[in-house]
């Protein structure tokens, strides 16, 4: 624990999913702890059309911005790196977006999901998870995600999408103590 300590004293808040509760680790505080879900989608269900465009670099600040406001879980200023992320724009404003993050082998997790609150119910979230997740099962991949377990709407559509519960998580913000 204590390396984890020192790696976050050197480059900043880092985020720890776990299946078991994180034990203390020297030189750091809790900024956030909550309980989530492990998805895995072995298949899709149901079908649909939705048109989308490739977010990357340029985009970045407004995908942060988006993912502030909406809190779809950990989304820092170069998360859009760890993988490719899709979005709607509604005249040039970006509205909806998610793509991938944690790539452990033959996994890749589908991540940053989220619908501006004006632009919530005409399926944005479900329309661009289902894309995200098609490319990773069409790289032979298993897409996962993470859900706050108290995200009944969020859980719901995922599991209409054919994501099933794997297991809980315990998600922990650590940030170094002096902050």
């Amino acid at each position: 624990m204590s390396a984890l300590g020192a790696l976050i004293a050197a480059t900043g808040p880092a985020i720890v999913l776990q299946k078991d509760a994180l034990p203390p680790v020297p030189g750091t505080r809790v900024e956030k702890h909550r309980m989530g879900v492990q998805m895995v989608a072995e298949t899709l269900s149901g079908a649909g059309e939705i048109d989308f465009l490739e977010l990357g670099d340029a985009d970045a600040a407004e995908m942060l911005a988006l993912a502030m406001l909406t809190e779809p879980g950990p989304f820092f200023a170069r998360t859009h790196r760890l993988g490719d992320f899709i979005g709607i724009r509604d005249e040039g404003r970006l509205v909806a977006m998610a793509g991938e993050r944690m790539k452990p082998d033959g996994f890749t997790e589908v991540s940053g999901v989220c619908t501006h609150p004006d632009w919530r119910g005409r399926g944005y979230a479900g329309g661009l998870m289902r894309v995200v997740a098609a490319r990773i099962l069409a790289r032979g991949e298993t897409p996962f995600l993470h859900a706050y377990a108290d995200n009944r709407g969020a859980i719901a559509l995922y599991e209409s999408l054919g994501f099933r519960v794997r297991c809980e998580v315990s998600v922990t913000v650590l940030e170094p103590a002096g902050l």
